[in-house]
């Protein structure tokens, strides 16, 4: 329940801080801290009316993680900030722990940082068109990255980059704008994954719908294309499967002008939303026209992993047949599939890994599914995927008919280090 306005206690001296050192109003100084947020990798939300209600009194002494913030942002010390112990605030407050920060609002969180340049101190200027080709390269270097590391390392970047090429947007001249529109939205497509592979699939819609925005921007049909077989990947996580069929349907209705690589994709996420209805013959007749066309591609454009991950196809294959309740057929490419993987692909083997340690509980093999999950769990620990853990998780209610039995209790002890960090519930 809100406090009565006859007890709010004023901060003058965060006032003073914003107005007469940084010279902000209060939509200036929240999207500062916005940033801050996202440099640090804080998961929270920031917007003119909160900076109001620290410093009209409306609440009492912010949270641990706001404090942190505002001493970052500001350099001034709790004390000198009005947000210590000391403070106009609730004296005996306690930090909180981290983990009862509230889910950032991404609609306000995009208003206040991507889109939000006066209120950063950004001036107008000309962008060089070589920003495009270094922000490629940098995103280049980012898909690399995310499959050694997996998503929790690269999120905050790759939000700030987004933020940044949100600022140039509208300083660039038309030619350029379209470009950088492009890459900004291969940046937005890849938070997105970012998002979803950390078990956030909320997170993914959003940045896959500003991907979206930033394609149409970029007049660029495959762009196009590709956001919306993004957005799909996303449903499919949500076992939308009419969704993943109705949007790939859609990015593959833009017909011949279509690349290689950008078809293949689509054709593969279709192949998803097949295997969520069921729909074996539409998983094979989808796939088998990716197979067809993967040989052609020679180029890979806004996060397509046709060149990254080796046997491409037939790890989707693998999948859906898994989906489908086809184990034997599953577990055999997983064979073919996961030894000759590269050492590269870490993170993806800890998916492929734990999709075929559920395979085995299928076939009724429960050793040979927890030795793939010591495997699996080891490798989801290092990178955080929530994909990984997701399937562990399916493992775990796959493997109920052995949970009194030994092996059954030597799995519960395999997955603990994972259950434990709270990645799946």
């Amino acid at each position: 329940m809100a406090k009565p306005r006859s007890e709010w206690v004023p901060n003058p001296k965060l006032r003073a801080v914003r107005e007469q050192q940084r010279q902000q109003s209060r939509k200036e100084f929240a999207a500062d801290l916005a940033a801050t947020a996202a440099e640090l990798g804080e998961n929270v939300g920031v917007d003119a009316r909160l900076v109001a209600k620290w410093e009209d009194g409306e609440t009492g002494r912010p949270r641990h993680v706001y404090r942190r913030l505002l001493v970052k942002l500001t350099g001034c010390t709790e004390d000198e900030l009005g947000v210590g112990p000391a403070g106009p605030g609730t004296p005996s407050e306690r930090p909180p722990p981290e983990a009862s920060v509230l889910p950032v609002d991404r609609r306000q969180f995009l208003a206040s940082t991507m889109l939000a340049v006066p209120a950063l101190g950004w001036s107008h200027q000309r962008v060089d068109p070589g920003l495009v080709d270094y922000f490629r390269k940098q995103l280049a270097g980012h898909y690399e990255a995310d499959m050694m590391l997996g998503p929790r390392a690269l999120i905050a970047t790759v939000v700030a980059q987004c933020q940044l090429i949100g600022r140039l947007l509208d300083d660039a001249e038309n030619g350029v704008r379209r470009s950088l529109a492009e890459v900004g939205s291969a940046y937005a497509a890849f938070a997105g994954w970012l998002f979803l592979d950390a078990g956030d699939p909320d997170g993914a819609l959003f940045w896959h719908g500003s991907a979206l925005e930033l394609a149409h921007r970029s007049g660029n049909v495959e762009a196009v294309a590709c956001s919306l077989v993004d957005r799909a990947m996303a449903h499919t996580d949500l076992r939308a499967g009419a969704a993943v069929v109705d949007l790939c349907a859609n990015a593959l209705g833009i017909g011949g002008r279509l690349s290689p690589e950008v078809r293949v994709f689509a054709l593969q996420q279709h192949a998803h939303g097949a295997s969520l209805l069921a729909d074996r013959a539409g998983v094979d007749r989808l796939l088998d026209d990716a197979a067809r066309l993967v040989d052609r591609v020679d180029v890979e454009v806004w996060g397509t992993a046709c060149l990254r991950t080796p046997a491409y196809v037939e790890v989707q294959r693998a999948t859906c047949y898994g989906r489908l309740g086809k184990a034997d057929e599953a577990d055999r490419l997983w064979q073919q599939i996961i030894p000759s993987s590269p050492a590269v692909s870490r993170r993806d083997v800890g998916v492929w890994t734990a999709r075929h340690a559920r395979v085995k509980a299928a076939q009724g093999d429960p050793e040979h599914a927890v030795s793939l999950a010591r495997t699996a769990a080891a490798i989801t620990a290092d990178t955080g995927s929530a994909r990984a853990a997701r399937e562990l998780a399916g493992l775990s209610r796959d493997m109920s008919p052995w949970n009194d039995a030994r092996v059954g209790r030597e799995l519960a002890d395999v997955l603990a280090p994972v259950t434990r960090g709270g990645m799946y519930g």
